[in-house]
């Protein structure tokens, strides 16, 4: 399924490489047979840390996830932090689970009687310091700012009486005392105290003031700032500048740029709001900053097309420096075009100089020195092409599938439908195009799932399932197309060929 269309890749190399062997490494989260998958639980987006040592998930729930590795490989690890490991050490990239905390909750918009959602739409990982790791998370709305570090649980150590003796003691003075106060007027005399040197109580041979003392870690999250009221559509993308001070949060029509120590202003920068909004024509749907160059940034709309602008030309960049798109073949033209055109993701490469972008169809390779077209096209599900009408019916069609790149820029990945994900070779001569099911592990007994309707991901396909047409099929090449299952969020280690994929409720690890 492989259909690039030549021209220069990401790396030029003597050949193209071997094609990988991809094998199964982890799953987390993978429900038991029969168990039904609770809406809150599904991931909604993923994303490496810089070093790859650390990995967050966020659900529909607003809950974020964090995994950390623990696999001694290449990590600069001595022979003492070895012995001090409670983990065995893997021959693959192998995570754990770290912690976890409420992100966002549900609100209401009272000026607008609308409900928003706590959904995590996205995640990106800031600079760590001081052993802590920053990260910044997003729903429709709001922008959080966390921090999570090791703190050490502070306890009360317990005080070297005992109780039996103290609550005798404590009660005969409360019974006692009181009675001769109200009598007389005067305080009670101390005839029940001991005379011992010491002025304790019979019974209580040593007294200490209660100590605080820390011993065991445990791992804190805090919200250090909330970037909110900036935005009057859903948030679909945010992305952290490469000067470690600023990011841009983008929804369907304006891109704001933030500084990370200031949550109470942001600065538009692009707005391509019409002044009569049934002139609109397109939206923006993704955006993220350039990995090194810091005045420099990439947005993609629903019209399949791909801005490139550049921060030191004006203040307001409503205008492109380049403009990157495909231009359709003539006679290709249906209803379907234009809503298929519309890009779901787009992912700069590691070294600034491809963008890669993931509309329904196709992933496509682009060269920012080459706006004439993009350099590479691959084609993800071209057999679902067909079954347009029903995909759009279901509203299957409006899926917004993730991409991302290897850290070489050797290979790109997305998904599709049926748990699948896809890997293509994107060098000069490449013919890679791997097919794998995320689901499904070969080193695992296989667990035979009762006979039932999936839990749908959306109302409208839960509204299909029940007109009986969206059954998992296979097409006469023997592609098999469930649309109730569908591998939407997907990333890719910084340094090494591992995946960290989604489907549903469960995040599977694969690596090559």
């Amino acid at each position: 399924m492989n259909g690039g269309d030549g021209g220069d890749a990401a790396a030029a190399t003597a050949g193209p490489p071997a094609p990988l062997e991809w094998k199964f490494s982890q799953v987390f989260g993978e429900r038991s047979a029969g168990e039904e998958v609770q809406e809150v639980d599904i991931i909604s987006a993923i994303e490496f840390d810089k070093t790859g040592n650390h990995l967050a998930t966020g659900d529909r729930g607003g809950r974020v996830v964090l995994f950390e590795r623990t696999d001694a490989k290449e990590h600069g690890r001595n022979r003492k932090d070895l012995e001090k490991m409670d983990y065995p050490i893997s021959r693959h990239p192998e995570f754990r689970y770290k912690t976890e905390f409420q992100s966002h909750e549900p609100e209401f918009d009272y000026l607008k009687s609308l409900e928003i959602e706590e959904k995590i739409n996205k995640i990106r990982w800031c600079q760590t310091a001081n052993g802590a790791v920053f990260l910044l998370s997003t729903n429709d709305k709001t922008i959080k700012f966390w921090k999570v570090q090791e703190k050490k649980v502070k306890k009360i150590s317990e005080l070297n009486v005992d109780p039996s003796k103290v609550c005798s003691a404590a009660s005969s003075m409360v019974s006692s005392s009181p009675k001769q106060y109200l009598s007389n007027g005067s305080y009670p005399d101390r005839s029940h105290f001991s005379s011992r040197n010491d002025g304790l109580p019979d019974g209580i041979h040593s007294l200490r003031l209660p100590m605080i003392t820390s011993g065991e870690t445990s791992l804190i999250a805090r919200c250090r700032r909330v970037y909110a009221h900036a935005h009057d559509y859903h948030i679909n993308s945010i992305s952290n500048n490469s000067d470690y001070e600023t990011f841009i949060s983008a929804d369907d029509l304006r891109i704001n740029l933030w500084n990370l120590e200031i949550s109470s202003q942001s600065f538009n920068i692009v707005d391509v709001k019409p002044a009569n909004m049934e002139d609109l024509t397109e939206v923006i749907t993704s955006a993220e900053f350039h990995p090194t160059h810091c005045n420099m940034l990439a947005y993609s709309s629903s019209k399949g097309s791909i801005r490139l602008i550049d921060l030191r030309q004006s203040a307001l960049c409503d205008s492109h420096s380049k403009l990157f798109e495909d231009q359709e073949a003539p006679g290709s033209r249906s209803f379907f075009t234009e809503i298929i055109a519309s890009m779901s993701d787009v992912k700069f490469a590691k070294d600034g100089r491809h963008i890669l972008s993931r509309d329904y169809m196709t992933l496509k390779l682009w060269d920012i020195n080459m706006d004439s077209g993009p350099v590479a096209t691959f084609q993800v599900h071209e057999y679902l092409r067909p079954k347009l009408c029903d995909l759009y019916e279901n509203d299957s069609i409006f899926d917004k599938f993730e991409c991302c790149l290897s850290g070489d820029g050797l290979r790109v990945a997305t998904g599709s439908y049926s748990n699948l994900f896809r890997v293509f070779g994107c060098s000069a001569g490449s013919t890679e195009a791997t097919t794998l099911d995320a689901s499904k592990n070969p080193m695992r007994r296989q667990i035979q799932t009762p006979s039932r309707p999936a839990r749908s991901l959306s109302s409208s396909i839960t509204r299909v399932v029940r007109r009986g047409s969206e059954s998992p099929g296979v097409d006469s090449n023997g592609n098999s197309f469930d649309f109730t299952t569908k591998l939407l969020h997907l990333a890719w280690h910084p340094s090494e060929n591992s995946i960290a994929c989604a489907a549903a409720n469960s995040l599977y690890m694969y690596y090559a």
